[in-house]
């Protein structure tokens, strides 16, 4: 089956344009929704290969570019930040909202990839009727604590250092660092905020994330994979710990061809995983 493709622009509360994708089939208006919140730095286009299995399973599929990426008119710069508060706030209801009123009666389910799995988990612990369900895939705590020794101490100082080149330059030079796209400072000063504490406190929100999320009481399915250095099992078994009301059920894929960014490119046994939750009734 082939999916349809059609771009449908947004506009945040606060002014940001941008678009979302849907990818649909000659589907009921209710049949389930995905919308797919990226990891940071990568554009809603390098999800595409999801839309056909996707579709074929009798789901539509939306992509979502995050706030400074890709189809977004805002673009992080020394004189242009913002954060997890601003993302959470303002994007997050613009897209769910709009796919609301796209497809009334359809449940809706957030698909979060390591950071936009984060920044879902945050907007539902605020919302949490805004979506039947969560689907995190690869999404870690960056807490250090979550990897090994001696890679914990590679991710207490990469996320530091990341902080400190962000803070000095006005943002973070990603392509040239090696990690992520051009990232607006406040998202890399949250980033390393949890890293370094384990805990969800965005600059500038009112909101007290940490308590809202031990409240959340939503389906929740957590997939990582056994070779992903940058998500390993322990750290996205922490960002679950978070969510003690939550009904969540929890996979590890032992694919040695399943990798933190690797997966998009063959996804059949992700989907076969959601497909699999969806029909025992999350």
């Amino acid at each position: 089956m082939d999916a349809r493709r059609e771009e449908v622009g947004i506009r945040s509360e606060d002014g940001v344009i941008s678009s979302i994708t849907v990818f649909d089939g000659d589907f009921p208006t209710d049949s389930p929704v995905l919308i797919c919140m990226p990891a940071m730095g990568v554009p809603a286009k390098f999800y595409e290969p999801l839309a056909v299995p996707v579709v074929k399973e009798g789901w539509r599929l939306v992509t979502v570019d995050l706030r400074g990426n890709g189809l977004c008119s805002l673009r992080p710069s020394r004189a242009v930040s913002f954060g997890y508060h601003e993302m959470v706030t303002f994007d997050w209801p613009a897209a769910v909202e709009k796919v609301r009123t796209l497809f009334p009666g359809a449940t809706i389910y957030l698909l979060g990839h390591s950071l936009g799995g984060q920044l879902s988990t945050l907007y539902l612990a605020v919302n949490p009727g805004a979506c039947t369900g969560l689907i995190l895939v690869a999404a870690p705590s960056v807490y250090y604590k979550g990897w090994d020794f001696p890679l914990n101490l590679g991710v207490l100082a990469g996320t530091q250092l990341a902080c400190a080149v962000a803070g000095t330059l006005g943002y973070f030079p990603g392509k040239r660092m090696g990690f992520g796209g051009t990232e607006a400072r406040g998202v890399i000063r949250d980033w390393a905020h949890t890293g370094r504490t384990g805990r969800y406190e965005p600059a500038g929100s009112p909101v007290d994330f940490e308590k809202l999320i031990g409240e959340l009481e939503l389906p929740v399915l957590s997939i990582c994979f056994a070779m992903d250095l940058l998500a390993p099992e322990k750290a996205c078994a922490n960002l679950c710990a978070k969510m003690k009301r939550c009904r969540i059920t929890r996979h590890v894929l032992m694919n040695e061809d399943l990798g933190h960014l690797q997966w998009v490119k063959n996804p059949q046994p992700v989907i076969a995983k959601i497909g699999q939750w969806l029909g025992n009734g999350p």
